[in-house]
């Protein structure tokens, strides 16, 4: 039974790899992400063009002058509960990759400097990447082992990401199509499939260990109960981030906290794809057609709310601490580690 289950699997991954190189090949990576997240941002600059074009803008701030700062502050405590459990994304992974050494500070330094970086500057694979190697290094790990956390940590974020919204469609199919506009059958149905992947996903990595990558670059997935944790670590973290945008939106009509998790983890996604600076315009435009039955002025100002908490306060935060390690390294009061 055992030999006909591998050769299953060594079949379906050739036919992933030619498909692969066929796209590589034939047409290139590059091209299609390029041309991809072009289309994502063009159709979100138009959307967005006609919902903004007849906003009264001092309606806009009279309601962020007049916001509830009780809303405000729950809020910041979500931005900031989301950001100490993204520190366990970069924690994780070092577990995963055998450097168990290197401590919590470190780990939540490298987690929470390298996601509010990336989430602003874009490009986050390279950028997160680069401000991860800047700390790590001084631990002994060079870019192959930066990137395998990169690894581990991109494959807890998609976890999480694809659990949050299997969950949330399957409850509520109808925010789904408020952003894909697609009949709600079809999105309940691929919520499904997207559930039954990833309960195939699981029992795969449970039976024993699995490794990916090639010669020179390969990492041990994480084993069934420690994928559960992974998961669970991600699902906190969208959670936290949800539940910070539910606290900014209007009070009426009252919509529920599911519904809005699974527009709100859609639009991110959609900002991810396009790989605009902090999702900019593409995730706003995503929640500004989605949440259609708020008013556009209130909401518009929830979101202005929102890119302030959780993306301009840690990139300014996370900007100052890593110039201040510059300075303490470059006066030697804090020489790195290496090995």
């Amino acid at each position: 039974m055992e030999p006909t289950s591998t050769a299953r699997e060594r079949k379906l991954l050739e036919r992933l790899n030619a498909a692969a190189r066929f796209c590589d090949q034939k047409i290139g990576w590059n091209r299609i992400g390029f041309l991809l997240s072009a289309a994502i941002i063009a159709i979100a600059a138009v959307v967005l063009y006609r919902i903004l074009r007849n906003i009264d803008i001092q309606e806009v701030i009279d309601t962020l002058a007049t916001s509830n700062p009780r809303n405000i502050a729950l809020a910041a405590l979500f931005v900031a509960a989301g950001y100490f459990t993204l520190t366990f994304y970069d924690l994780f992974a070092l577990r995963t990759i055998g450097r168990p050494d290197v401590p919590y500070r470190v780990a939540a330094l490298a987690g929470f400097t390298s996601y509010s970086v990336g989430h602003n500057v874009g490009a986050s694979v390279l950028t997160g990447g680069a401000v991860r190697y800047r700390i790590y290094s001084a631990w002994g790990l060079d870019a192959i082992a930066v990137a395998k956390i990169c690894f581990v940590a991109g494959l807890t974020f998609w976890l999480g990401n694809a659990t949050v919204l299997g969950l949330g469609i399957v409850y509520a199919p109808g925010a789904a199509s408020a952003i894909d506009q697609l009949p709600a059958w079809f999105n309940r149905g691929a919520a499904i499939l997207t559930l039954v992947i990833l309960a195939i996903y699981i029992g795969w990595v449970w039976r024993r260990p699995r490794t990916v990558g090639r010669s020179g670059w390969q990492v041990t997935l994480p084993d069934g109960p420690l994928t559960l944790l992974q998961i669970g670590i991600g699902i906190i973290d969208l959670s936290f981030c949800a539940l910070a945008m539910y606290m900014l939106v209007p009070d009426e009509p009252n919509i529920g906290f599911v519904t809005l998790a699974v527009i709100f983890v859609s639009a991110t996604l959609l900002g991810f794809a396009s790989h605009a600076p902090g999702g900019i315009g593409v995730f706003d435009a995503a929640m500004l057609v989605a949440l259609w039955q708020y008013d556009k002025e209130e909401l518009l100002a929830g979101l202005l709310l929102f890119r302030l908490l959780y993306y301009l306060i840690p990139f300014a935060l996370s900007l100052a601490i890593l110039g201040a390690r510059e300075v303490m390294l470059g006066l030697g009061r804090g020489p790195p580690r290496t090995g």
